[in-house]
């Protein structure tokens, strides 16, 4: 007997995909196709699968996906939450800022959180996301600072939680859902307790979405395996940058050095932050000399 359905894939690892369809959740493999065609499933794909009774589940579809990121591997997300703590490790505004203007670049909202704000001020981060137009917000789990600004960030669709390791992402999803814990034990239940034990990205429902927690990287994970994003796209994943964008002297202003550049103007008045505008050149001279090849 076989069922044909379509879901979500919540989970992959080992060569096994999870997926939830009609309030359940199917072990299944992919078919052979995927791997001829170098496609790999990823949590949040929606997919059409086949359950069999005496066989193996298989995915048979995977449908189109409006954006994906490469770290942390997950399909279709609305919403990307950046978590860095503001202490114990610190943060790393060049990592925060590539992760801002990946999500930019794939129509992704970006949002930064600062943990453990009882360990330090985080007002001059905030002010830099602020400035740039990216909602941000600080908070502690120990107290419930910032949970409830939190909270407003997760949308309906897929929404995204990432971060060094360290930063605290689960305790913070129990802050902010103290159903995210028990939504955890539930997924552990169906695929099994201590088969796995390499920790991939996992999709829960919390509010009226899925979240997805992701395995902690460090700074130079990020540095060495995020999305390339193309000289010519880079200006437009910096949201501060947009008006000023098109009204340069040169039109083929980089906006790292040249006269007549109004992001440079902008940035001498104050009106654009140094530290993103670092991130910036930082970004575009590691890809402005990158052939379509290298691509």
């Amino acid at each position: 007997m076989e069922n044909v359905l379509n879901g979500v894939i919540i989970k992959g690892i080992g060569g096994f995909y999870y997926v939830e369809a009609a309030g359940e959740v199917y072990e299944c493999k992919a078919r052979g196709a995927f791997r001829k065609k170098k496609i790999t499933p990823l949590a949040g794909d929606n997919v059409t699968i086949t359950v069999r009774a005496d066989k193996e589940n298989t995915i048979d579809e995977i449908r189109e996906r409006k954006n994906f990121l490469l770290r942390p591997p997950v399909a279709n997300i609305d919403t990307l939450i950046i978590v860095s703590s503001i202490k114990e490790p610190v943060p790393s505004l060049l990592v925060i800022d590539k992760m801002t203007a990946i999500a930019v670049d794939k129509g992704i909202k970006p949002c930064v959180v600062f943990s453990k704000s009882d360990l330090g001020d985080t007002d001059a981060y905030e002010s830099v996301y602020r400035k740039a137009g990216i909602d941000v917000a600080s908070v502690c789990c120990k107290t419930g600072e910032g949970i409830e600004k939190v909270r407003s960030m997760i949308g309906e669709g897929i929404t995204v939680f990432t971060g060094n390791t360290g930063v605290g992402k689960s305790s913070l999803l129990n802050c902010i859902d103290e159903r995210f814990s028990l939504a955890t034990g539930e997924i552990s239940d169906k695929l099994g307790r201590g088969r796995h034990t390499t920790r991939e990205v996992t999709l829960y429902h919390i509010g009226n979405g899925l979240v997805a927690d992701t395995p902690g990287f460090s700074s130079l994970d990020i540095e060495q395996t995020s999305d390339v994003i193309v000289k010519e796209n880079l200006p437009f994943c910096f949201p501060e940058f947009q008006e000023y964008l098109g009204k340069c002297k040169f039109t083929s202003c980089s906006h790292t050095v040249e006269k007549g550049c109004l992001i440079l103007d902008a940035l001498k008045n104050g009106d654009i932050d140094k530290n993103r505008h670092e991130s910036y050149v930082s970004m575009y001279n590691d890809v402005k000399d990158l052939k379509d090849w290298q691509l």
